[in-house]
């Protein structure tokens, strides 16, 4: 019935907000009367600042069109070569007519990037992407939004998106390199351990960012709700059946607005204030500003509905039978084992101000994964970073994406070669801590994004 509620009062709403922007504009347009009238900056403002408030969010576009590549700006296509019921490997294919430039691209490593299956789209991880594209092949995982799944596709459990990464990576190859941002750390590194003890091959590298692989580590708010409440409290509370105008209609789901509004919960005052200053950049004209608010949120309040089944089961595996620590977390018949895995190299990488995986969390990778020698085992904090911060904004590009560059470099080698003492994964770490940026809107929404141009006639990479 909640679900059934809210989309009635958003198509009640959706009237308002196209009148709430299209008279804002009236207040602010150079060629309307009203422009030069008392007050019209602030009644545009208040206008556009209703607007957004009242609106829904679609689906953003990652809106990569080009990225430079030894110097050179190549093109950026989206391609599609695996399509899921709930998820379809999204690849961002390069161009250029620039011989030198394409022999590059050609030797640069193949890196698949496991999106969470947390609320958002995977488009939140568009400034990772921009920046892996300087130096490598990637690909991503692209969940799709379970209210648009039909019922004939059936359930989707925690051993399904396992399933998924583990076809993907065997679609790729044994030279992938993986990169799993926040939730996907857990089900990646038991698909990877099913592999290995399968005798599989598994990816060169393994990089695990900002995870809860062992949540009881300097648990969060995120943690504790999961304690304190009952499996039966959460399927009880949070699962809602998908209305009619959805062509999921009737399939169980952890609704997105719900989840919408537990992350505007965790901290109330952040965005009420940076609300308020949109609204004053607005009468200032500070148009950077504005569009950065702009930018930021039009992805953060972009959520997707969840399959119930996967939820649940993420809930009691992940943050309630703590089943991978505790090595009890049966797939299928088959016991996950990390330690199994042998060949792979492994980072992980923290953020120091992380309020969503706590320290620790994604570190304690390297006590289960003990069939990898030490020597393949880094470990990164990324001083000054909240949750965002690790792999979106200025402390990714600066900080956390060199690292992660280094590390997957050194282990994608041609054969025959030594990796130098350059390539280490520390080694382009500055040593000087940074501060601390205000709002999460610096950290995500300060990403800097590509304009489209026209794609040249060009020559593919390899």
């Amino acid at each position: 019935m909640l679900y059934q509620l809210y989309e009635t009062q958003r198509a009640f709403m959706a009237p308002f907000s196209e009148f709430a922007s299209a008279t804002a504009k009236l207040y602010n347009h150079p060629l309307s009367p009203f422009t030069h009238t008392p007050l019209a900056q602030r009644m545009s403002a208040s206008l556009d600042l209703a607007h957004r408030l009242a609106k829904d969010y679609e689906k953003p576009e990652f809106g990569i069109r080009t990225v430079p590549v030894n110097g050179v700006d190549v093109a950026v296509q989206e391609q599609v070569p695996i399509t899921k019921p709930f998820c379809r490997l999204l690849r961002f294919k390069r161009f250029s007519d620039n011989p030198a430039v394409l022999e590059v691209m050609k030797t640069q490593p193949t890196v698949l990037v496991v999106a969470p299956l947390s609320g958002h789209h995977s488009t939140l991880l568009r400034d990772t992407v921009k920046m892996l594209l300087r130096d490598h092949k990637v690909l991503i995982t692209d969940w799709t939004d379970a209210r648009t799944v039909p019922l004939e596709a059936g359930p989707f459990h925690l051993h399904d998106y396992i399933e998924y990464v583990q076809e993907f990576i065997r679609h790729l190859g044994p030279e992938v390199n993986v990169i799993s941002v926040c939730q996907p750390t857990v089900p990646v590194l038991a698909a990877v351990s099913l592999l290995a003890t399968k005798g599989e091959f598994t990816p060169r590298t393994l990089t695990m960012m900002g995870g809860p692989i062992d949540a009881r580590k300097s648990p969060t708010a995120v943690n504790n709700l999961a304690l304190t409440k009952s499996f039966e409290w959460f399927e009880n509370n949070v699962i809602y059946r998908v209305p009619s105008n959805f062509p999921g209609v009737g399939r169980r789901v952890y609704p997105g607005f719900l989840q919408h509004t537990g992350f505007v919960a965790m901290n109330p005052d952040r965005h009420l204030s940076s609300h308020y200053d949109y609204f004053l950049d607005l009468i200032r004209g500070d148009d950077e500003s504005t569009e950065q608010h702009r930018q930021f949120y039009d992805e953060y309040n972009a959520v997707l509905d969840m399959p119930a089944e996967y939820y649940l089961e993420t809930i009691k595996t992940v943050f309630q039978d703590f089943a991978l620590v505790n090595g009890t977390w049966d797939v299928k018949g088959t016991l996950v084992r990390p330690q199994d895995i042998t060949t792979s190299a492994l980072l992980t990488v923290e953020g120091e101000l992380d309020d969503i995986s706590g320290s620790g969390q994604t570190k304690a990778a390297h006590g289960l994964c003990t069939g990898i020698p030490k020597e393949r085992q880094f470990h990164y904090d990324v001083e000054g970073a909240g949750h965002y911060g690790i792999f979106s904004g200025r402390r990714w590009r600066e900080l956390a994406y060199p690292v992660v560059r280094n590390f997957i470099r050194r282990y994608n080698s041609a054969p025959g070669v030594t990796p130098s003492a350059e390539s280490s994964p520390e080694s382009d770490a500055p040593a000087a801590p940074m501060r601390r940026l205000p709002q999460a809107a610096a950290q995500v929404g300060g990403a800097a994004r590509s304009q489209a141009s026209p794609r040249p006639r060009a020559a593919r990479e390899g």
